[in-house]
């Protein structure tokens, strides 16, 4: 624990100097990562295969593409991100100027989960980078290859007062967040999200908390069926369903529900084929104990399609369960695997009742033609971001910040959400000496009067 601690404290040494704030030393940060993880694709795609069974494609879509795109999004923008702005001063304030200073906080704590080992620890990273912070990077346990190639990269291109890799279990978490940290950045769990936020209140040190929910995903009647179905299928097995933005669930209008269960099977067996299990590019469970908790789900409903598991190799293929209630044991928490429970629906407002009753979803996902339908849901739920006629996609965009409301979550990155949740920005007024308005003292002459004028 010492070790940790003096590690913080080292990293708040080299940031006192001043070097992070530079924009030329922070360019040069970005870019020496960028071709990092150019150089050493190929190991990352490796690690990525060993720890989840990640195919290359999977690996490079959705962890190292869109880490590199976000690097170059970053380099394009974040020096006029950094520039102080200047802003309107009021009446009042004559003769005065107004700015707002982007400054960095200091040493930031990014505590990255085991679903996307690599993209999840290293997008937070680029915003504290462009925004002039030291970093301590906390990868996840449960992906050991992944995070041993990322600290032996990291190590070799910065030196650990400015960006270090800290591995261990949960532990070294605790550990670390006993150090006076400047800003901490958290994505995984609910209940995993309490403890970090609580650990935070003792120095009352801002967070970002990346966490999840149940996402629901509506498909109304006036969907175009078919497209809705591939969508679907792609955004809740993409990573075998351990995603914190996969559809969770599905509330499926009974007037299509025939037609769209046949396109939604359709689709399964076109992205993963007839056997999914027996596909070599087919995402597994990330541990045991996670396997065992799926499994437990199976039960529940009946089984439209899929279920069936090889244990020793921690694969459940793609499954649909439909005569789902609330009340089944799969719809009490987020499932993060590749099983979607379906429930029926004939009017919207069972479905905004429904969602309305349960913590606010990370995402939401409507299918359906009509604007009048895309208003309602989007005006009557509460939820962290989502898409109309498609899923997951919202996260790709670098406009789009991404980020949770309420339970799951506070706080948003991506693009220059990424820049703005590592800054603090620090409001100046500049004031002028050349003369000085008397109407702000108690001992002018109708002093009150003016002030009443002034501040209607």
């Amino acid at each position: 624990m010492e070790n940790y601690l003096s590690l913080v404290d080292k990293q708040k040494k080299f940031f006192r100097t001043g070097k992070t704030k530079n924009l030329a030393y922070r360019e040069k940060a970005l870019q020496t990562l960028r071709e990092t993880i150019r150089t050493h694709e190929k190991q990352f795609i490796e690690a990525l295969k060993a720890d989840l069974n990640k195919s290359e494609f999977e690996a490079y879509s959705t962890e190292i593409g869109v880490v590199l795109e976000e690097i170059r999004f970053m380099l394009k923008n974040f020096r006029s991100w950094a520039k102080p702005q200047k802003v309107k001063t009021p009446l009042t304030h004559f003769g005065s100027k107004g700015y707002i200073y982007p400054e960095p906080y200091g040493v930031a704590l990014v505590i990255a989960p085991w679903n996307y080992p690599f993209q999840l620890a290293v997008a937070p990273l680029i915003g504290a980078i462009a925004a002039g912070n030291c970093a301590i990077l906390k990868p996840s346990e449960l992906t050991p290859k992944t995070s041993k190639v990322l600290a032996r990269i990291i190590s070799d291109i910065f030196p650990e007062e400015y960006i270090a890799v800290i591995e261990g279990g949960v532990e070294t978490t605790q550990a670390l967040l006993n150090g006076k940290l400047d800003y901490i950045f958290f994505t995984g769990s609910v209940p995993v999200g309490k403890i970090i936020m609580e650990a935070a209140s003792k120095n009352l040190t801002p967070v970002t908390l990346e966490l999840g929910g149940k996402s629901p995903c509506i498909v109304h009647e006036d969907a175009n069926i078919k497209l809705a179905a591939k969508r679907i299928a792609w955004g809740k097995f993409m990573n075998a369903g351990q995603t914190c933005v996969a559809p969770d669930y599905l509330y499926l209008h009974q007037n299509i529900r025939d037609s769209f269960m046949q396109n939604l099977i359709q689709a399964i067996k076109e992205l993963y084929g007839d056997q999914p299990l027996h596909n070599p590019n087919y995402t597994r469970i990330v541990s045991k104990r996670h396997f065992d908790r799926l499994q437990s789900f199976l039960t529940d409903g009946e089984r439209t399609f899929g279920g069936e598991s090889i244990g020793e190799k921690l694969l459940i293929e793609p499954t649909v369960l439909t005569k789902i209630t609330w009340e089944h044991t799969v719809m009490q928490d987020e499932i993060f695997g590749p099983i979607l429970p379906v429930l029926e629906y004939n009017d919207l407002s069972e479905v905004i009742e429904g969602i309305h009753n349960h913590p606010n979803p990370l995402a939401l996902y409507l299918f359906s033609e009509c604007k009048n339908v895309q208003q309602e849901v989007l005006n009557s739920i509460s939820f962290g971001g989502g898409c109309i006629n498609d899923t997951v996609y919202h996260l790709a965009s670098p406009y789009l910040p991404f980020g949770g409301v309420g339970s799951s979550g506070t706080g948003a990155y991506h693009g220059k959400g990424s820049f703005d949740t590592f800054t603090h920005h620090k409001s100046i007024l500049k004031q002028t000496t050349r003369f000085d308005l008397p109407v702000r003292y108690p001992n002018v002459k109708n002093g009150l009067k003016m002030i009443k004028y002034f501040l209607k």
